[in-house]
């Protein structure tokens, strides 16, 4: 499995609107996640290796992130016929067993991921409060293996910095994963 990379952070890059169905039997729109001071929208999924060395960090932040005014979405958009992990039933038991603190969305048929042009699970885009993009990468320096318990937590302060004061950190590391899994 050959691990990708994001780009780095296009800062100000507006967020592209959005509606998908919900593990809540719902469907949610760009403004139905958006936070007061700011946006959170991950791609994640059910099976990804680096998605679930980090998936109890995600749900710590987010909790957190809630608190200074952040909305959070996760979005899943790899193809679950090839990829039956993923699949809408699978995505709202992950959400229901891990007490998701967000809205974990179905991108059916792709366009969503193609749209904010996501590259791997997990990717991180952390938009200011007017929905320009300010963050652009990794959650913290874990891998698949374990780690260390104290490390930076990367996109938890970028993403405070962006609550605090609508601009994110000029140095950024660009997250890693596996490949959106496309149809």
């Amino acid at each position: 499995m050959a691990a990708l990379q994001p780009p780095v952070c296009d800062f100000g890059w507006q967020a592209p609107d959005f509606t998908l169905l919900g593990t809540d039997g719902r469907h949610h729109g760009l403004s139905d996640v958006a936070g007061e001071n700011g946006t959170l929208v991950m791609f994640i999924c059910n099976h990804c290796p680096f998605v679930l060395a980090i998936l109890d960090k995600i749900v710590r932040d987010a909790h957190e992130l809630k608190e200074h005014g952040i909305g959070i979405a996760a979005i899943c958009s790899n193809d679950p016929v090839s990829y039956p992990a993923d699949s809408y039933e699978n995505m709202q038991l992950m959400a229901e067993r891990h007490g998701f603190p967000f809205r974990y969305l179905h991108d059916a048929d792709q366009t969503v991921a193609k749209t904010y042009d996501a590259v791997c699970t997990p990717d991180f885009f952390g938009f200011n409060k007017d929905l320009g993009l300010q963050y652009r990468g990794r959650l913290d320096a874990t891998r698949m293996g374990a780690s260390p318990s104290d490390l930076r937590r990367d996109l938890f302060e970028a993403m405070k910095q962006i609550a605090e004061t609508g601009r994110g950190p000029e140095d950024q590391i660009p997250s890693i994963g596996c490949s959106i899994k496309w149809k």
